[in-house]
């Protein structure tokens, strides 16, 4: 049989003299079938060709599939970048897919189940009945018992008179501002300020008729000619 190009194709002499040096320096001798040694246990010769030839085929077709996926795959980044997504948005979008997968999944489901059952058992359990009563016991004896009351009435009591001492508080300065208002000394102040208002009042009204008076700035008032 002719020899095949290619290293699937060829077979390395393990006999060669040149075993063990590099790859530029072997050299391939070409076998054929009876060298190659007997069929695999059940196969025919013919059997053996058949099948390596579909092999060939199978990893021809999965290089080019893997061509084809990556075309697709750089496709798929230009769109993206067209539509202005980043990777950060596909990250979320195959987090948030994940997710959904693992709470659809068999596993988590069960999982979810065996949960709901142990909740389920563990309180229903005389150990869980019987602690939850206790707790309960112990929480009415406590809000019944003398020291809780007493704390109860205290804390009560402390803040209604904090209450009575504020609202006295600002009765006391009401009263004192009222008292200060009709005490002797404010309204005698209260007229003093009136009175210097008026005083302010009044000179600026006599400024303005100074200003708009026909008269000259020199001319005297008329007198009266009273009789000697």
């Amino acid at each position: 049989m002719d020899a095949r190009g290619g290293n699937s194709g060829r077979d390395i002499n393990l006999n060669s003299p040149n075993k063990g040096l590099l790859a530029d320096a072997m050299t391939d001798v070409p076998v054929d079938n009876a060298a190659r040694g007997a069929a695999p246990e059940g196969l025919t010769l013919a059997e053996e060709e058949e099948l390596r030839a579909e092999l060939a085929k199978v990893e021809e077709e999965i290089g080019t599939l893997r061509q084809v996926l990556a075309a697709k795959e750089r496709h798929c980044g230009e769109l993206k970048r067209k539509l202005g997504l980043t990777p950060l948005d596909g990250l979320k979008q195959n987090l948030s897919k994940s997710w959904h997968d693992v709470q659809v999944s068999n596993a988590y489901v069960k999982t979810s189940e065996k949960l709901g059952e142990w909740n389920d058992k563990v309180t229903q359990s005389d150990l869980y009945l019987s602690a939850s009563s206790t707790l309960e016991d112990w929480n009415e004896k406590l809000t019944q018992s003398e020291a809780y009351k007493k704390t109860q009435e205290t804390l009560s009591q402390a803040g209604q008179k904090t209450s009575a001492a504020l609202s006295n508080v600002g009765s006391v300065i009401s009263r004192k501002l009222g008292d200060m208002r009709n005490s002797a000394t404010f309204k005698s102040f209260e007229d003093r300020v009136g009175t210097i208002k008026s005083r302010v009042v009044g000179s600026r009204e006599n400024s303005t008729d100074g200003l708009h008076s026909p008269s000259g700035a020199g001319d005297k008032p008329p007198q009266d000619n009273a009789p000697f």
